[in-house]
């Protein structure tokens, strides 16, 4: 007895859940052009900001290719799994302080040790032994200089370090063109969606905040019992309102039998 009492409470919660959120539904429908209306601010909002606010940074890539351990050749192939791990050894050291401060100073360069790594982005190809030297900055051109830099340090200065062959540079990098950072259309949906889940959020807290009884089913579920008859909403068909009697008055009508004549005549 007691389950199936159990039972008929989660289904009515679940009912009266359906209907709370389809009337959360209706009221986000009602407010539909405010929701519109935020998506398109946020959006304008978050394009005006990323193009005239935030400062563009560039990207330049310049690459090396690890030779084999043993030799000169780079279709030594007995030796590719060493020449890979060499790939990762020169990525962490490509970042180390004597290589970054050398190239600090012969680039005449404003920045710290730590700025410097912050600008790198190194990574090895997967499955191979080309090294991937990526610089981010304001200047394309800055960035271009400090990757060729920092490419011709790991031919020059590890190999000395790790007592291994030379790598190979198999590709400077150019001045960038395109910008990296910010991506205009990815800022501009972002700032739309934002803004939309912002008033989304109030619009959910405006109605549940909201405790009125509007409907006769709102009685019945908040008293459990089903109101005799409602009174509707709006001028109701043959009554005057007071509000209609005192213009009337003021300029000097009166109604008699459907009619309306001037007081005086």
């Amino acid at each position: 007895m007691n389950q199936n009492a159990d039972i008929e409470l989660k289904n009515k919660r679940t009912e009266e859940m359906e209907i709370d959120l389809l009337e959360l539904f209706g009221h986000f429908m009602a407010k539909k052009w405010w929701i519109i209306s935020a998506f398109i601010i946020g959006a304008l909002i978050a394009g005006l900001i990323t193009m005239f606010v935030i400062t563009p940074k560039y990207t330049a890539t310049s690459k090396m290719y690890m030779v084999s351990s043993s030799s000169q050749s780079v279709v030594d192939l007995t030796d590719f799994s060493i020449g890979q791990s060499l790939s990762s050894d020169y990525v962490e050291l490509l970042k180390t302080r004597p290589i970054v401060e050398d190239v600090i100073q012969e680039q005449n360069l404003p920045y710290s040790y730590n700025q410097l790594v912050g600008m790198l982005n190194l990574s090895v190809v997967t499955d191979t032994r080309i090294i991937v030297i990526n610089v981010t900055s304001e200047d394309p051109h800055e960035a271009m200089e400090i990757a060729n830099a920092l490419a011709d340090k790991g031919v020059s200065e590890l190999p000395k370090l790790m007592e291994t062959p030379e790598p190979h540079i198999a590709e400077y990098a150019i001045v960038p063109v395109n910008k990296s950072s910010p991506s205009l259309t990815k800022n501009t949906l972002i700032g739309a969606l934002l803004l939309m889940l912002l008033v989304l959020a109030i619009l959910t807290v405006e109605f549940l905040m909201d405790d009125t009884l509007k409907t006769a089913e709102d009685v019945e579920r908040e008293f459990g019992v089903m109101p005799l008859t409602t009174i509707p909403e709006g001028k109701i068909e043959g009554l005057e309102s007071t509000e209609d009697k005192v213009k009337r008055k003021r300029f000097g009508f009166i109604k008699r039998k459907g009619k309306s004549k001037r007081k005086g005549k």
